[in-house]
């Protein structure tokens, strides 16, 4: 089966591998559509220190059942269903796993980084991992995973609905927490560099939207909060000026909520910790109910979907594709390869 492989920084190859089969609990994935993500991206630039090399990429899986090994419970799937793949492992010893927050696992693997993904006609997994998507297609399956790292990113905020929450970012991750604390009633701001980008988080739910190019960026978010900034900021970038705009601009006893990882030193004003008495919370990966929580959402059909993808390629069309995404970053939310 082909198989899209990074084999060295700026290096994409299709390969040839085995095909898979189901074993003792197992399910065997027909892969239909897999999305590039930021750390594939990284990946490709040579910036991922995580990821193995060469490496299969891929953990935003749409795919269907083609068959079910011994050993899974009976009922819980059937050949054709849509599907998606928790693509993280989990030790269940750890003190993160101790705590039942499995998604933060101190030796974590996930696909597509640590190990090999899902960039491939088939792949199996373990039958828990395996996540029904009831009535959404393949395609719309591998939107759930990167919306679903913003949906976790809102619950560890824990936004209210007399919540202002300023999400920063508006790329996948970043929307899927706009939609997230929206649907939860609070009043979210959109910030971004690139008005497309906004036009969009307003469609999904924001109250609110603000260009941080400007001047004046810092006298809008007042005027918008009353003059106490936000109550929550959730830094969706991972760039050292996001994460020193999200500490001073949350508000006093406000909550600064970081999913993305910073490429370099980060260097803050640590008054501003002490003054402000904030809690500071990473927010990593996704837990179960968060993925159910954007099936649930993503089935009320209100999703512009195709606004989401920013195209689709054929597995030897992948690494132009990743050429093209790095050399401009800021006008993708997906790419999808379909198989």
């Amino acid at each position: 089966m082909k198989a899209v492989e990074i084999t060295s920084p700026g290096v994409v190859n299709v390969v040839d591998l085995e095909m898979p089969v189901a074993g003792p609990g197992e399910v065997l994935v027909k892969i239909c559509y897999v999305g590039f993500c930021g750390s594939d991206l990284n990946t490709y630039r040579g910036g991922n220190l995580l990821a193995i090399s060469p490496v299969i990429p891929g953990h935003e899986i749409g795919g269907t059942v083609a068959a079910v090994g011994d050993g899974v419970p009976a009922g819980l799937f059937s050949e054709g269903m849509a599907v998606t793949v928790n693509p993280y492992t989990a030790c269940g010893k750890c003190p993160s796993c101790r705590k039942r927050r499995p998604n933060a696992c101190r030796h974590n693997e996930t696909l597509g980084v640590q190990r090999h993904g899902a960039m491939a006609g088939y792949i199996a997994v373990p039958w828990e991992k395996v996540i029904s998507a009831g009535s959404l297609s393949p395609r719309e399956c591998a939107l759930i995973e990167p919306m679903s790292v913003g949906f976790h990113a809102v619950e560890r905020g824990g936004v209210t609905d007399i919540d202002t929450v300023m999400v920063i970012g508006c790329g996948m991750i970043g929307l899927g927490a706009i939609v997230r604390a929206s649907m939860r009633g609070a009043t979210v701001i959109a910030v971004d560099l690139d008005d497309e980008k906004l036009e969009l988080a307003r469609e999904l739910g924001a109250s609110h939207t603000l260009n941080s190019s400007g001047a004046d960026f810092h006298e809008r978010l007042l005027a918008l909060t009353g003059g106490d900034g936000p109550d929550v900021v959730i830094e969706a970038v991972g760039s050292a000026p996001t994460y020193v705009m999200a500490v001073g601009e949350v508000s006093f006893c406000g909550r600064v909520v970081c999913i993305g990882y910073a490429k370099t030193d980060v260097t803050f004003q640590t008054k501003l910790f002490v003054q402000k008495e904030l809690d500071i919370r990473g927010s990593r990966n996704a837990l179960p109910e968060d993925f159910s929580a954007v099936i649930r959402y993503l089935e009320r059909g209100i999703c512009p979907v195709d606004r989401l993808i920013s195209g689709e390629v054929e597995p030897d069309a992948a690494g132009e594709a990743l050429r093209k995404w790095s050399e401009d970053p800021g006008k993708v939310f997906r790419i999808l390869v379909k198989f």
